[in-house]
């Protein structure tokens, strides 16, 4: 594996912060990376933000096809050499952002569910999280590398600072663990912060189904939007456009004290908090 640096000094390339561009630099990482992920020659790998191809190369070694996305066609264009480079002829470059990808598409185009593995950038990894859920019936599992604080958050408990919307939103719909850290220093340019790759696996069967998923959704959001305000004026302030007295209802109805806020709840808690707010809303509405 040629080090990032002087690829990208023979391309004249310089990595653009914006795009949160820190290339993984050590060839035992990516390949541990590949080995714990438990890629098999059947697998179609949709991996997000393929860079130079640290980890893109040793996926091609032994996935039947990939998927290497990223925005960055300068990268792009340097990951073709790199790919011809290693005689590899089974991935597929998109030149696109992520969050622009139908996931679902790909899935249906490769008669296959997939697996999503990347090194996320921070600053719009919530929204790629929030794509996958809404995608998972058509991904296997994911797995991901994020900064370590985003991965405290993901894997928080309740009633701790680091739960949170996006806490709930995976833990109600999928397994996770974690499979590595990875210090900062193995990056080029070297981030402020150490990494964590977690394996996410999305549930076949859901333990707590709520009623209506993009409802339970909507009301996970609007806890934690004013997350320093109770349930009560929470619910009443937000998105949902409802009324003391119906949020007082539904939480009622729940068994949820009113006073209570959101990163107390835990994701069963907010399941039957929503169902609850669908039965309440269904009567007001005379249904």
């Amino acid at each position: 594996m040629t080090s990032p640096r002087t690829l990208l000094n023979a391309f004249n390339i310089r990595a653009k912060k914006r795009l949160g561009q820190n290339f993984l630099s050590d060839p035992s990482t990516a390949e541990m990376i590949v080995s714990r992920s438990g890629i098999t020659p059947e697998d179609i790998v949709l991996e997000i933000g393929a860079g130079l191809g640290a980890l893109t190369i040793p996926l091609a070694r032994v996935a039947k096809r990939v998927f290497a996305v990223d925005k960055d066609s300068r990268i792009i264009n340097l990951l073709k050499t790199q790919l011809l480079t290693y005689d590899l002829s089974n991935v597929i470059l998109i030149d696109k952002n992520i969050l622009d990808i139908d996931i679902n598409a790909l899935s249906d185009e490769a008669k296959s569910k997939i697996v999503v593995i990347g090194n996320l950038p921070y600053n719009i990894s919530s929204q790629i999280l929030v794509k996958l859920i809404k995608s998972r019936g058509n991904i296997n599992r994911a797995v991901l590398m994020f900064q370590k604080e985003l991965a405290q958050r993901i894997t928080a408990k309740p009633g701790c600072k680091d739960y949170s919307r996006l806490t709930v939103l995976l833990q109600y719909c999928a397994e996770i663990k974690s499979l590595a850290n990875v210090k900062a220093e193995l990056f080029f340019p070297k981030p402020k912060v150490d990494s964590e790759v977690l394996e996410i696996i999305f549930k076949d069967k859901l333990n707590f189904s709520a009623n209506n998923d993009q409802f339970l959704f909507k009301v996970i959001k609007a806890a934690f939007g004013k997350r320093r305000k109770t349930l009560k004026n929470a619910l009443s302030a937000s998105e949902l456009h409802i009324d003391v007295k119906t949020s007082l209802d539904a939480l009622q109805l729940a068994g949820v004290d009113s006073t209570r806020r959101a990163e107390t709840l835990t994701v069963p808690e907010f399941v039957n908090l929503s169902n609850c707010l669908g039965e309440v809303l269904a009567i007001n509405n005379g249904e």
